[in-house]
């Protein structure tokens, strides 16, 4: 494997580590919203993100890498975080829309932090980046209009 592999894989094994962030926090605002428009939207994300997930591990192994399945340890703090704070807050749906707005701030930076090495990956993986990279950004979006509605 030659060194511009074994660096295009570890960008995109970190990046992994992020998009199952998404998707366990995902998942978690799954089992704690109670409004049903929002856990059908927050499932749909989940299947975008381990489809996210599928892409870049399918890259990391076309370059001869491991699949990335873990998370990172700041999105495990994070999600101990929210259900402490939702033990004494209640699952409030601003809340919960808050944090997943805070997670795809979170994805564009891990996307943008990718997309500093794109003169490492092949072209075709700089392209699923930005691609996802967008997807996240019009997510981010939409949880802003979410919230405004749900003031």
């Amino acid at each position: 494997m030659t060194n511009n592999n074994e660096k295009s894989i570890d960008v995109l094994q970190e990046l992994n580590q992020f998009v199952n962030d998404r998707i366990q926090g995902y998942k978690h605002a799954v089992e704690v919203t109670k409004d049903p428009a929002h856990q059908s939207y927050y499932n749909d994300l989940i299947k975008q993100s381990q489809q996210f997930s599928n892409e870049i591990n399918s890259a990391i192994g076309s370059m001869g890498g491991s699949p990335q399945n873990s998370t990172t340890a700041k999105g495990k703090i994070f999600r101990g975080w929210m259900d402490v704070k939702s033990t004494f807050t209640g699952s409030d749906e601003e809340e919960i829309i808050k944090s997943n707005i805070f997670g795809e701030e979170w994805a564009q930076k891990a996307y943008n932090d990718a997309l500093e090495h794109k003169h490492e990956l092949p072209p075709n993986v700089v392209q699923m980046v930005e691609k996802q990279k967008q997807t996240s950004l019009a997510t981010c979006e939409r949880l802003r209009q979410m919230e405004k509605a749900a003031d």
